[in-house]
């Protein structure tokens, strides 16, 4: 099993499905075949191994499997992956998670009914880390939603005079736009948009693009008057999410605008939290990162989990959630 998480490590981050490692193994336990998921419309995982097997002239009858996510079970831009092997006539999977995708899920029951022995939910817990975007979108039907700040030590955003550019270093900005490159969609206001004209695209150092570029999404009902831009006009996080998932947007990082990002702490739906410390002073006559949230005491505060810290630099990267 650990082998398919490395093999499911390597798939895109972003997109409508989730990354997905597979291992075939035959009696003796040597390996028969391997793949992973590569994207929407590419071979799933199961299928890749089988796939891998063949070239490698190994017969999977009577063969182990090891995959890191519940086989699906239904026709969508590829075939049910459970029929693919219960006709390679494998003997045993065992996957990490079932699949909480309900119009997929069902694999196991199919397998079991036609003799494959099956046992499921052997590592939920790092399934689940490597998905935990598509995962909450499974299960909530809203696009899992990350919050990118940029601060001083004291918590400000932009200087008094309203200039942003730039509170964090070279290395900073760097990082944030590989991170850019991992989500599916891109949000700021309309105020942000109006203001600074934001690109909003994923850049390398050298001013190259990714390959990947994600949608770029503006909030509220001023007139952005720009085709190339997503322009929803509600000031309504809910209705913002709703009309991302009708797109299968699954992850979303939240940018722009003080204002934007209040709202969505406000509605609790702000599920991530990647900060950006500077060791810098901006003092009181700075703009905070973050506007009233209705917290009056120390015993109100929303308390998040660390989960990742990293010097970049001289900044900090922080990641923390629910």
């Amino acid at each position: 099993m650990d082998r398919a998480f490395q093999l499911a490590a390597r798939g895109p981050k972003f997109g409508p499905n989730p990354r997905v490692g597979c291992v075939i193994t035959g009696p003796d336990g040597i390996v028969l075949g391997e793949g992973s998921h590569q994207g929407a419309g590419t071979p799933h995982a199961e299928v890749a191994a089988l796939e891998d097997a063949r070239r490698r002239g190994a017969g999977v009858a009577g063969a182990t499997v090891y995959v890191t996510l519940e086989p699906c079970n239904h026709h969508g831009r590829t075939g049910p992956c459970s029929r693919a092997l219960v006709e390679a006539g494998v003997r045993k999977v065992l996957y990490a998670l079932t699949d909480p995708n309900p119009a997929a899920t069902g694999g196991s029951a199919y397998l079991k009914a036609r003799g494959v022995e099956v046992e499921g939910d052997v590592d939920p817990g790092r399934a689940l880390a490597l998905n935990r975007a598509w995962a909450h979108s499974m299960t909530t039907g809203r696009p899992y939603v990350t919050l990118k700040l940029a601060a001083s030590l004291d918590g400000r955003s932009a200087a008094a005079d309203g200039s942003s550019q730039w509170i964090t270093g070279a290395a900073s900005r760097s990082h944030a736009h590989a991170k850019r490159a991992e989500v599916d969609a891109i949000m700021v206001g309309t105020g942000t948009f109006l203001a600074d004209r934001p690109k909003l695209s994923a850049r390398r150092p050298d001013g190259s693009l990714y390959e990947h570029q994600p949608l770029r999404v503006v909030v509220g009902e001023r007139a952005i008057n720009d085709p190339d831009y997503l322009h929803v006009r509600t000031h309504d996080p809910a209705q913002v999410l709703r009309q991302l998932a009708s797109r299968e947007i699954r992850h979303v990082l939240l940018e722009g605008g003080p204002g934007l990002a209040t709202a969505f702490v406000r509605a609790g739906l702000v599920n991530q939290i990647d900060c950006y410390l500077a060791p810098a002073l901006l003092g009181a006559g700075g703009l905070a990162s973050l506007g009233l949230l209705g917290i009056e005491s120390v015993d109100q505060a929303l308390r998040w989990r660390t989960r990742y810290l990293e010097r970049i630099g001289d900044d900090v990267f922080i990641e923390v959630g629910r």
